[in-house]
């Protein structure tokens, strides 16, 4: 039922009252109307996997609208960036809070390599914007449509035995804490609260900016090429400790995989290759469709194929090397384990999928990342190696990911906080050495769980 011009009007000049004093953000003013005008507009992630009905989306341009959001709208307040987070960290029925209007470039310091971005600035953007000031970051994820607010409170990584996750490059931030005070962080000032916010799954509060660790630009020679598996397998750990950035997938059914690795060159840059991986994706899948009757046969046809590939090399800026389009969607689990386990977990997914006949074209990923001591970093305090399973969007992952899962767990991993998985409190304590710190520190900035959704509330194990 439509309200009246004069009734809109007093709501109006109510809310505009109330945002003056700061007690309402601009931002929210949006939500005058009454329950049989309220606009309910539904969400859902990247692969369709999380959907909710938020009662309130906002979009504040500055801290002052964010402050009066965090502490006057409804709760669970989420942030959302791009929705590539596959587990269910932003879904709310409370305040879903996007903060691309609070992007871009603050700073540059090219002398002292380092970087300030506001939160809602996309990872896509930030080569660009760092190559303009002689910059580039020290790695980047496979994906990099994620805000860098997002990506550093899972812990997004890309690969490389002796480079952290995004998290390790953050310096210093701003976070926005549930009484609507700004909090400025660092490892000098507040080494406990820096090492809690750097990977913080959104449970502290809103990061409103970051500042990063930067290197001058440099460019990566990419080589591409195909082998066996077990042979990428036995020759792995050599793979890693020679090369800068390495990582290879297999093929199911193929038996076949193949190698990526990246290292520093002065040569100069080749012409940008059309991007086939999401052609290739769909050739697999329609291999699946017709021969998954057939696994022989199957990998007769992919062999075929991929052992006709030659090795192929690529040379340009770090940041238009090391991460890909990835246009065909799918829902994700990533495990993170002790490295020197990674190859043979890797031969017993193999062959839990070959052995079960599982209908899967995706190919399995697998990369390496430093240690670090960042309190809910997956890599905390040992050197890991990353395996990540894939199923197409369309598909339910439930019994491909639960036949899965088990392997990931027997041999100690830790899960993406953006990837499906589920483990319990109960389990994320006996994985995490500083658990029980990041939760008194969490109580602390956030008594009333205004930023825990029911996911969280699970996680960490706290009541309604």
């Amino acid at each position: 039922m439509m309200m009246s011009r004069r009734r809109l009007l007093q709501y109006a000049a109510s809310a505009s009252a109330l945002a003056a004093t700061g007690a309402i953000p601009n931002a929210i003013t949006e939500a005058f109307a009454d329950e049989g005008a309220k606009r309910v507009i539904p969400w859902k992630n990247w692969s369709g996997g999380q959907t909710c009905t938020p009662s309130v989306r906002v979009a504040p341009a500055n801290e002052t609208e964010l402050a009066g959001i965090v502490r006057a709208s409804a709760a669970p307040v989420r942030a959302v960036g791009a929705g590539h987070s596959f587990s269910g960290l932003v879904p709310t029925e409370g305040t879903l809070l996007s903060l691309d209007r609070m992007s871009g470039l603050v700073s540059a310091d090219t002398a002292a390599g380092r970087a300030t971005f506001k939160a809602g600035t996309r990872l896509g953007a930030t080569g660009a914007l760092l190559a303009e000031n002689g910059l580039a970051l020290d790695n980047m994820p496979d994906i990099n449509k994620q805000t860098i607010a997002g990506a550093i409170s899972t812990a997004t990584h890309g690969t490389g035995s002796e480079i952290g996750s995004l998290s390790t490059f953050v310096t210093g931030m701003r976070l926005m804490t549930a009484s609507g005070d700004a909090l400025d962080l660092d490892a000098e000032k507040t080494p406990g609260l820096f090492q809690a916010a750097r990977v913080s799954l959104g449970a502290l509060g809103i990061v409103t900016e970051t500042t990063l660790a930067a290197h001058p630009l440099y460019k990566l020679k990419r080589r591409t090429w195909v082998a066996p598996v077990e042979e990428m397998l036995e020759a792995a750990p050599e793979l890693w400790k020679k090369h800068r950035n390495f990582e290879f997938y297999y093929v199911p059914y193929s038996g076949m995989s193949i190698g990526i690795v990246n290292e520093l060159t002065d040569e100069p840059e080749t012409p940008e290759p059309v991007n086939e991986d999401d052609d290739g994706l769909r050739q697999l899948q329609q291999l699946q469709d017709w021969l998954g009757w057939s696994p022989s046969a199957r990998r007769w046809v992919i062999q075929t194929i991929l052992g006709g590939m030659e090795p192929e090399e690529r040379v340009d800026y770090s940041h238009k090397t090391l991460s890909t389009e990835r246009n065909v969607r799918f829902n994700e689990m990533e495990y993170h384990l002790p490295r020197e386990a990674g190859p043979q977990a890797l031969r017993e997914i193999v062959a839990a999928i070959e052995d079960n006949n599982v209908e899967v074209f995706f190919p399995i990923e697998f990369r390496t990342t430093a240690p670090d001591d960042i309190w809910l970093s997956p890599f905390y305090g040992r050197e890991s190696c990353s395996i990540a399973v894939h199923r197409f969007h369309e598909e339910d992952y439930t019994p491909y990911f639960s036949l899965i899962e088990p392997i990931f767990r027997k041999h100690d991993g830790r899960p993406h906080w953006g990837k499906l998985n589920t483990l319990k409190a109960e389990d994320f304590a006996g994985l995490y050495p500083k658990w029980r710190d990041f939760l008194e520190v969490r109580a602390e900035l956030d008594p009333e769980g205004r930023f825990l959704n029911p996911y969280l509330r699970d996680v960490f194990g706290v009541g309604v």
